[in-house]
């Protein structure tokens, strides 16, 4: 098989790879990808701000075909089109119950070795052994028509990330709601929002095609200064008050600056922007105007079941974050395209 490997800064290879085996813990199943993507978390590394000590097999979104399974696997089977959130979690732990996922006590990330030693594989390739399938897998009812395969990808990771946020900021009917970052997270936080019944959405963002499909999703007001200028702005289009609820979506400093400053007195910032090098929280504004701060690693597998009717149904399109398209020969173009902001999510065919 054909995998995706990070050697170090801008060094993105696509290697043959050994084909992976079920295990012999009998919880395992092995997919074959049918589409994967690059997260903006993965530049992180690609940028050498996260540092590459050796090279390392990468990409942790996919939906793919069931193409075997082991002896204790009872939900999904071969043949099943399956949804993976970007972690594998058993949803039977404690953590897994209280809506937690990703802090699951059995569970790990794509491309690194699982709790028995096995190797998990990186989403960036063809196949991927997923060790926890019962519960990491979330079968669709099929048959999936082809032009449904993005949306689906997307209850992967950035729509249930973009979901966490507005939750984790109390977004709810009647709601003033501002976005920070308009990547694919951002983006499908505005989706979210607008289901949860925001009244108002302000969308900070600077890149016109970005701004149109903000609109597209439910923005009302699209916000294109930054710093002391952008919260100002959000505070006019506010009455001077600021945002009932802010989504923090990119995970700078600035960013979260941005957001903090944005929400009124006792708003809410929902954060789920992964850190790089961002500040520590500024726990005297935060005393000073009553704001609270939540969020962090979206539970995504948790919200899959609540999310995957209104894809089905197509009250929500989640995949037009997607607006480049790429073979797997072609990974390395696909990471060049993202952190050049040519591409907002870059969707990979095997």
């Amino acid at each position: 098989m054909r995998a995706t490997v990070i050697h170090g800064p801008r060094d993105i290879r696509l290697e043959e790879a050994p084909d992976p085996q079920l295990s012999d813990t009998g919880r395992d199943a092995i997919v074959r990808v049918v589409a994967g993507c690059v997260c903006g978390s993965d530049l992180w590394p690609y940028r050498g701000v996260v540092e590459t000590k050796e090279p390392r097999r990468i990409g942790h979104e996919f939906v793919g075909v069931v193409e075997q399974i082991g002896d204790g696997v009872n939900t999904v089977k071969p043949g099943d089109f399956v949804i993976a959130p970007f972690y594998d979690c058993d949803m039977t732990c404690a953590n897994c119950r209280n809506g937690v996922s990703p802090s699951c006590l059995a569970g790990n990330w794509w491309g690194r070795d699982d709790r028995d030693g096995h190797f998990a594989d990186g989403a960036q390739g063809e196949l991927v052994r997923v060790p926890s399938a019962d519960g990491s897998l979330v079968a669709v009812p099929g048959p999936i028509d082809d032009a449904m395969v993005p949306h689906l990808l997307a209850l992967s990771d950035v729509m249930g990330t973009g979901w966490h946020a507005a939750v984790s900021a109390g977004v709810g009917p009647g709601s003033t709601v501002a976005v920070v970052g308009d990547g694919a997270v951002g983006l499908c936080g505005i989706i979210a929002a607008k289901q949860l019944g925001a009244a108002r959405i302000i969308a900070m963002s600077r890149t016109p095609e970005r701004q149109e499909l903000a609109r597209v999703f439910g923005a009302d007001e699209i916000v294109a200064e930054r710093g002391d200028e952008g919260i100002q702005r959000v505070q006019a289009l506010t009455d001077g008050l600021g945002a009932d609820a802010v989504l923090e979506c990119v995970g700078t400093a600035e960013s979260m600056d941005q957001a903090i400053r944005s929400a009124r007195p006792g708003g809410r910032v929902g954060y789920v922007g992964v850190p790089s090098g961002g500040a520590e929280l500024p726990i005297r504004t935060l005393f000073g105007t009553n704001v609270g701060v939540a969020g962090g690693v979206a539970p995504v597998r948790n919200y899959v079941e609540e999310l995957l009717p209104l894809v089905l149904d197509g009250m929500i399109e989640p995949g037009r974050v997607f607006d480049l398209e790429l073979p797997l020969a072609e990974v390395g173009e696909a990471y060049a395209a993202m952190d050049e902001r040519r591409a907002i999510k870059v969707l990979l065919r095997p």
